[in-house]
């Protein structure tokens, strides 16, 4: 072969391989924060669920229509006392190191989390309801509740219900090599900087939608992150920096995707440290926070002043509360009434994305004499800060913990238990501020197991009451859910709170 035909066949085949749709069909995703865990069952983040959704399936699965259906179970049913639930498993699947899914998997799934020794962070909430999961053969199990619970099926859609691989849990690698059934299978972590799914092969569903490959990576910077998208450099960006929402909304070269949300943005006070053990200190803090400006500030209008620890698109939330106006003569008098005339000094945790509400708050809490220190901090920092137990954080005089939490369209109990429950006591679960109100308890146990969809309702119209008035927290807004896509990128579908669906998307 001559040097130039040798020449010419190079210069084809180099072409050809930048015409491979291995490189149209990598999809990147740039989210504002790293993932905390490659396993479903040890994080509660809602980004990194985005990220680990394609990997990972439960036995159920959220609909379109946001209504539980077949995943991993194809049928089940229950007795009339709702106490036993059987589900019935599909065949022919596996995970992605090769063993096989079925009872046994399963059993060993919600072992793990009913061993309060593992201290996995999602465990909780199965802990609350769920007695015990047994093999009644190779494709049958039994799960056996504590008490009846309405949104048990919607509880199976969760993270913590998401089943991992026995064998990679029995090794101790799943926090940083994620190993489910999902249609994609992880590639690489590339700590700090991406991480990389693939199709697999095995996959037991359709194998034709979706993107060969998933690209997740990821910046606290707003601009970094509007950056990305404009110059090509991310696919698809979540959520938009409210601060570039409209230029993006009028770029006809992207799409932006706006709907109501159900993440609400509060400050957890810790009620285990003083002076924010005195309920008056803490209504203090609330009638100083003005939301509607925080929402002009921050979230240039995306967003809807909160006045409920729930949110609109909860059932049970009750619009016409409004417990906290902006009143700083209220607030300097209460903290008067409370022995601090001329105010204290706590500090906030806040990541890194969510320093400027820091700031904000500091502004407006000065004038009532409150000296607020922010303490910014890269997300997996701030995430062992914001879930230390009590020792932990009296340790570290952390008075406060700036976050974020979206139950989805899971319902009140999986908003409000975690939060606001004796039980859920941080680092367990993310009740941060160690709030415990034996009244609320004992509505949330009642609203949990009421069959009735009104009253259970009504008895959280009275719970979301009983906190406002305690506040264990001050409340911020709802955040809208925004994300945007860039050019020829289609199929992103958003579940309320924040999590983007990418499996199906199609990219040219």
């Amino acid at each position: 072969m001559n040097s130039k035909m040798r020449l010419t066949l190079l210069s084809t085949a180099l072409l050809a391989a930048l015409s491979s749709p291995l490189y149209a069909a990598t999809l990147t995703i740039m989210q504002n924060e790293a993932p905390r865990s490659m396993d479903p069952g040890n994080q509660t983040a809602t980004f990194t669920g985005t990220v680990l959704d394609p990997m990972y399936e439960g036995l159920l699965r959220m609909s379109p229509e946001l209504k539980p259906e077949a995943a991993l179970a194809t049928s089940w049913s229950s007795d009339e006392s709702g106490l036993k639930w059987t589900f019935k498993l599909r065949n022919g699947v596996t995970f992605h190191d090769g063993t096989p899914f079925n009872a046994d998997a399963v059993v060993a799934n919600f072992a793990r989390h009913l061993d309060a020794k593992r201290g996995l962070a999602a465990s909780g909430r199965l802990r609350t309801f769920l007695e015990s999961v047994t093999k009644v053969d190779d494709s049958t199990v039994l799960f056996t509740l504590k008490k009846p619970y309405p949104a048990f099926l919607n509880l199976l859609t969760t993270g913590a219900s998401l089943m991992v691989s026995p064998t990679a849990d029995k090794a101790g690698t799943l926090d940083s090599k994620a190993v489910g059934t999902g249609p994609y299978k992880m590639v690489q972590y590339k700590t700090g900087e991406f991480v990389l799914e693939e199709k697999y092969p095995g996959y037991w569903g359709d194998k034709a939608s979706g993107p060969d490959d998933l690209k997740w990576t990821w910046s606290a910077e707003p601009s970094v992150m509007n950056m990305a998208l404009q110059a090509g450099e991310a696919d698809v960006i979540n959520p938009v920096p409210p601060q570039f929402a409209n230029v993006l909304k009028n770029n006809p070269k992207f799409q932006l995707h706006e709907s109501p949300g159900s993440a609400v943005f509060w400050v957890a006070l810790n009620t285990d440290l003083k002076p924010l053990d005195d309920v008056r200190v803490r209504q203090a803090l609330n009638f100083a926070t003005d939301r509607a400006g925080l929402v002009r500030a921050i979230m240039s209008g995306f967003a809807i002043p909160a006045n409920s620890p729930l949110a609109p698109v909860t059932a049970g939330y009750d619009k016409t509360l409004d417990p906290y106006p902006l009143n700083l003569e209220k607030a300097k008098a209460l903290l008067k009434e409370a022995g601090l005339p001329n105010g204290f000094t706590m500090s906030i945790a806040v990541q890194g994305q969510d320093a400027r509400i820091g700031q904000v708050l500091q502004s407006m809490w000065a004038k009532i004499g409150v000296k607020l220190d922010v303490r910014q901090m890269e997300s997996g920092v701030w995430a062992k800060a914001a879930f230390a137990d009590q020792a932990g954080k009296k340790a570290d005089n952390t008075g406060a913990v700036l976050a974020s939490w979206s139950s989805g369209v899971n319902g009140a109990d999986l908003q409000l238990r975690p939060l606001y429950y004796s039980k859920s006591f941080a680092p367990g679960g993310a009740n941060l501020g160690f709030f415990n109100d034996p009244k609320l308890d004992e509505m949330l146990d009642k609203a949990a197991s009421t069959q009735d969809e009104n009253a259970r309702n009504a008895i959280y119209v009275e719970a979301q009451k009983e906190i406002n008035q305690q506040a264990p927290q001050v409340l911020l807004y709802y955040q809208n859910d925004l994300f945007a896509t860039g050019t020829g990128v289609s199929g992103v579908t958003m579940v309320p709170g924040g999590q983007i669906v990418v499996k199906d998307a199609h990219k040219g």
